[in-house]
């Protein structure tokens, strides 16, 4: 199993800096939140805010941004760490940051007083800390310092504070090698030998650095600096660092160095005997300046391999996703067996164990490990006559079986299909049941196949409730295999506290992604070490649910009538757009795909694959760049064939009504004397605290309360045919095809709403007639109006969907329709309303209390229950503890 390093990113740091600096010192807080988003797209999985600027007020700007970030979604997906070497800076953010923070950092430079009182006040707060090798007499250099420190300090925050010792990480101090200076030569090996010791010695504490500082005596020649940053970390990350501040993207894969620079590099790093008449560091000095602005040759193709022994061309084929030779190379390794299924059990499956091996060490990534499948499963389609007509009558075996299902009322599969793809790649046997799954269908097939494990899947919220019902099921049926969790909307928290709490008598894992699959499924099938994985996730899910508990006890910052006197009111002289072209519907029936095809953003479709990264520059990405072109390649072709075949039909229907606000509800009128109500769209409100003047906001607030306002509504999927094709290649033993065209579908749908929101801005409702943004404006959201769909930040209550279809009757106008959970279908299609009010704006609402989910219930006429459980991951509060005290 692949060593899992989190990146840290650091431009949110005013000390690392110099944008970030300059726009928080001059207020503009909205660009200085995109410099966070960009963090996060790039593909840090923690942001590192620090405010320790001699021009800012610490206290008010950590506390400021934070509660910005907490109404962005799309930054607060990840946690934060709180970056300060002021403790009043440090807990001005710990009182205002959502979810679990990081305290960077604390130590004992101070005594051990200081720090205990410090230990204290995070653990109140909840918060994981970063310790630094630090104490009364200095920075820690030596293994055997960086070993006393971190020894001193866990003894003192485990056995005296009582602090979880995986909320502990340790900087045992990253200092620059090659200086020159002979005492720094073994400041690498010791942060690597002081890591190995850590890990061993203090269970469950974890490990970073500043990556950036080992380089720092090459500042200027980046190609060398990448080099010592790929070297070390391979060393330090195999020795158990778990987290950095490092640029992920900016990193050559440690393979693909030129030899003569890696050796060079990896005798400065691990301190080695000198290989010449001069030390490792004047080698490295001397060849350096060769290296200046290089960014590496591409590797050349040719058909040498060809030439290889034919375990060996299948091997390559599997690995590089050639599907040209492999019926020929299957029939010479036929010819050669005794019998044809040890084709499948000897080359074909030694040549998968090394894309799993290449895959897992991170030198794979998904769309080359899918390509692999697609040449496996070729070779075997071609072998499987051979085996028909022998009738052997004897199955290969397999490591395990394993069913998946997207849940009942859910349509979306493609993460459940790349995670199954993955696993046959492993030789595992795949289940797949397909989407819309009622929990009856998949225990009764579970229990019929004789599945050793039961994967769940879902995108949309109402998904996590039927995941806790097939558990529950799973419990009342007297299962007790393993049950695995993924999908888009699923969390490790929801995991442990809403569905692992209903399945006692199996074990339960959530799956963040399908990089991590391979090694869960082992672990849990593993006669040897199935019982200590699942006891060590029954562990950590009880912390994490005494962790959920302690957060419920957090009341809300304003009650709902506070948050209402708060309202978004237009700035002077911002006024209603006009009224639009038309009122009623207009359905399209066959939308130009080209059209569809050029607004395509690709960032959110190689984030599909699990390759991050923001599109154009992945392409040239020091680590999956060359993934990443191979497979827009593959999609650009596929698009191309999409458009000139038309695979799909685009449909889409858009409708415009007047209206007004009430209260945080939206009436839509039935015309323009505004006497009959047609419809209602029910708004929530933002109940978290504002400062300098920000309002609580609610879709409601961009329309007019009187006077002559209008709302428009739209659905446009580009799915019709999707379904189809997307079978007719898994039929043909091409999942790889069949996820990349529903891959595209999705693509093409988002365009679809980008574009006809283009059209409604300068034509059909007419605000913007002399609009000009390019598709890269539109992409960036550089217009004005908005687009919020139900079931997102701005209105997370899904079922708002059903008015939305009513209304433009997107049945008959759109061939569109909503399953029992108000997902829709066909899965690539997108809805949503249009506010066209100048002063309009994204946003999210955040965790709501009570007081609203009651006021929400009576307003919708549901019983509080209902209510939360459609709202259930906005609750500020624990819906679960009122019913188990009822039931006791």
């Amino acid at each position: 199993m692949r060593p899992v390093f989190i990146n840290v990113g650091e431009r949110t740091n005013v000390t690392g800096s110099a944008k970030f600096r300059k726009l928080v010192v001059e207020g503009d807080y909205a660009a200085a939140l995109d410099v966070a988003r960009q963090q996060v797209e790039a593909g840090a999985q923690v942001i590192d805010v620090n405010m320790d600027e001699g021009l800012l007020d610490g206290v008010v700007a950590m506390r400021t941004f934070l509660n910005l970030i907490a109404a962005e979604p799309d930054i607060a997906r990840v946690p934060v760490m709180i970056d300060s070497s002021k403790w009043e800076v440090i807990e001005a953010g710990l009182k205002c940051v959502q979810g679990k923070p990081i305290v960077n950092s604390i130590s004992m430079k101070a005594g051990e007083a200081e720090f205990r009182e410090q230990a204290v006040k995070c653990l109140r707060y909840g918060a994981a800390v970063v310790v630094m090798a630090f104490d009364e007499a200095g920075q820690a250099d030596t293994a055997a310092r960086k070993i006393e420190i971190c020894t001193r300090a866990y003894r003192i925050l485990v056995d005296e504070v009582g602090f979880p010792p995986e909320d502990i990480i340790f900087d045992p101090n990253i200092f620059a090698v090659a200086t020159g200076i002979e005492e720094h030569d073994n400041y690498a090996v010791d942060f690597i030998e002081a890591t190995r010791e850590i890990k061993r010695t203090l269970p469950y504490a974890r490990i970073s650095g500043g990556v950036s500082n080992v380089s720092f005596s090459f500042r200027g020649n980046e190609p060398v600096r990448r080099a010592i940053h790929s070297v070390f970390l391979y060393h330090a990350i195999n020795a158990g660092m778990d987290m950095g501040i490092v640029n992920a993207g900016d990193l050559p894969v440690y393979d693909d160095i030129d030899p003569t620079l890696r050796e060079a590099v990896e005798d400065v790093i691990l301190n080695r005997p000198q290989r010449t008449n001069v030390s490792n560091t004047e080698r490295l000095v001397d060849m350096a300046p060769s290296y200046k602005g290089e960014k590496g040759a591409a590797k050349a193709v040719d058909l040498k391999w060809r030439d290889a022994p034919v375990g060996k061309r299948i091997e390559h084929a599997l690995v590089n996703g050639v599907t040209e030779f492999i019926e020929a190379d299957t029939e010479e390794a036929r010819s050669q067996a005794e019998r044809p299924l040890h084709v499948i059990e000897g080359p074909l499956m030694d040549g998968m164990n090394v894309v799993g091996d290449l895959f897992g060490s991170g030198k794979m990534f998904l769309p080359q490990v899918v390509k692999s499948a697609r040449v496996m499963k070729q070779a075997v389609a071609y072998l499987e006559p051979f085996m028909e007509a022998e009738k052997a009558g004897q199955p290969r075996s397999s490591n395990g079986r394993i069913l998946m299902a997207t849940v009942k009322g859910d349509v979306h599969d493609i993460g459940k299909n790349i995670v199954g793809v993955v696993l046959q790649c492993n030789n595992y046997e795949v289940v797949d049941l397909g989407v819309m799954v009622p929990a009856d269908r998949i225990l009764d097939e579970a229990k019929a196949r004789n599945c050793d494990i039961i994967g769940l899947s879902g995108l949309i919220t109402p998904s996590l409730d039927e995941m806790v019902f097939v558990a529950a099921e799973m419990e009342r049926r007297g299962f007790d295999i393993p049950l695995l969790i993924g999908g888009a909307t699923t969390s490790r928290t929801h995991t442990a506290v809403k569905i692992e709490p209903a399945y006692q008598r199996g074990s339960t894992t959530y799956v963040v992604d399908a990089s991590r699959a391979v090694s869960v499924v082992s672990g849990l099938l593993s006669p040897t070490e199935r019982a200590r994985n699942e006891q060590a996730t029954r562990d950590e899910y009880i912390r994490i649910r005494e962790q959920y508990a302690r957060g419920q006890d957090v009341k809300a910052r304003a009650s709902l009538q506070q948050a209402r006197d708060n309202r978004w009111r237009p700035a002077q002289g911002q006024t209603p757009a006009p009224p639009p072209s038309f009122l009623g519907v207009r359905a399209f029936d066959a939308w130009d795909l080209q059209d569809l095809a050029d607004h395509i953003d690709w960032t959110p479709f190689f984030a599909s694959w699990e390759l991050i990264g923001r599109y154009p520059l992945i392409l040239e990405d020091e680590i999956v760049g060359e993934a990443a072109r191979d497979l827009f390649a593959d999609a650009q072709a596929m698009l191309k064939r999409i458009v000139d075949e038309r695979w799909f039909t685009a449909r889409g229907v858009v409708g415009f009504w007047p209206a007004n606000a009430r209260g945080d509800d939206i009436v839509v009128w039935s015309d323009e004397t505004r006497a009959t109500e047609l419809a209602r769209f029910h708004g929530l409100r933002q109940q978290i605290a504002k400062s300098n003047g920000k309002p609580n906001l609610s879709i409601s607030d961009f329309v007019a309360e009187n006077g002559a306002d209008y709302i428009g509504a739209f659905a446009v999927t580009a799915g019709h045919g999707e379904l189809e094709k997307a079978a007719a290649f898994k039929a043909a033993g091409d999942d790889y095809s069949a996820i990349l065209a529903t891959a595209l579908a999705d693509r093409l749908a988002e365009a679809f709403a980008e574009r006809m929101h283009k059209e409604v801005r300068t034509t059909l409702w007419g605000y913007a007639p002399n609009e000009a943004a390019s598709v890269e404006d539109l992409i960036a959201e550089k217009y004005q109006g908005v687009r919020p769909a139900p079931g997102y930040p701005a209105q997370p209550d899904h079922t708002e969907k059903a008015t939305l279809f009513r209304l433009l009757e997107a049945g008959p106008n759109a061939g569109m329709a909503l399953t029992e959970s108000f997902a829709m279908t066909p899965p690539a299609s997108v809805s949503g309303l249009y506010f066209a009010h100048p002063g309009s704006h994204y946003f999210g609402v955040g965790k709501i209390d009570r007081d609203q989910v009651e006021d929400y219930a009576a307003r919708k006429g549901w019983d509080l229950a209902t209510a939360e459980r459609w709202l259930a991951p906005i609750l500020n509060y624990d819906p679960y503890a009122r019913k188990r005290e009822t039931a006791a």
